[in-house]
């Protein structure tokens, strides 16, 4: 391993992070909960799974993948999905790939600025978009920037309060008719982001702590 990497756990797992990605966190776990729920899998023991929501083979797009947490945990904990993971980072893409060989994992990777490429492929239609996207507002009076900056700013900020990134996506998932969105921000965009949503025809449907799950009304 280089001396610039290390390994951070992620749902139980050890992922190689370099300068390149963004440092998996444990609230971004919960992103995983809500996937494993909407497959009708129990991702607690004793926790009784609601009744399964997705395809029984569903079609998984990771969408700024980084170190590829996110696409590989879903890969191994839903053997029978197809997942893709995109990233717009050529070098976050190889650092993905390298977790996915070290944890044996199928995914599929795509260098691509949000949907761009997804577009313009032969990739099928994904049941359900997952993302962490970049969502920090370099305003917010409490953000400490210092703990930051070992990580790429590319992975961590976005514009319009930090939330350029998130309204172009959904725009995006509605125009190609996904289904399902599973998306990370803070709470305190929450209100925001139901509201783009919804006039893109994503129905919000549940949050916990960082994560939101929306719905499209129209694809179902």
């Amino acid at each position: 391993m280089k001396e610039n990497s290390k390994t951070k756990d992620f749902y139980g797992r050890d992922f190689i992070v370099t300068k390149d990605v963004l440092i998996p966190r444990p609230e971004t776990e919960q992103l995983i909960d809500m996937a494993l729920d909407l497959s009708g899998k129990p991702y607690l023991p004793g926790v009784k799974p609601n009744k399964r929501v997705l395809p029984e083979n569903p079609v998984i797009l990771d969408v700024g993948t980084g170190s590829g947490c996110i696409a590989i945990t879903l890969a191994l904990e839903l053997k029978e999905a197809k997942v893709y993971a995109t990233d717009i980072s050529g070098p976050a893409l190889k650092i993905a790939q390298k977790n996915a060989q070290n944890l044996h994992a199928s995914i599929i990777t795509i260098i691509s600025y949000l949907l761009e490429k997804v577009k313009d492929s032969t990739l099928p239609t994904p049941d359900i978009i997952v993302a962490n996207l970049p969502y920090v507002d370099e305003a917010w009076p409490w953000l400490d920037k210092k703990a930051l900056e070992k990580e790429p700013s590319i992975a961590l900020y976005a514009k319009d309060h930090g939330l350029a990134l998130i309204k172009e996506l959904i725009a995006e998932a509605s125009t190609i008719k996904t289904p399902y969105l599973i998306l990370e921000a803070d709470p305190c965009q929450h209100k925001s982001i139901e509201h783009y949503a919804k006039n893109n025809k994503y129905i919000l449907q549940k949050t916990t702590g960082y994560i939101l799950y929306f719905k499209n009304k129209d694809a179902i």
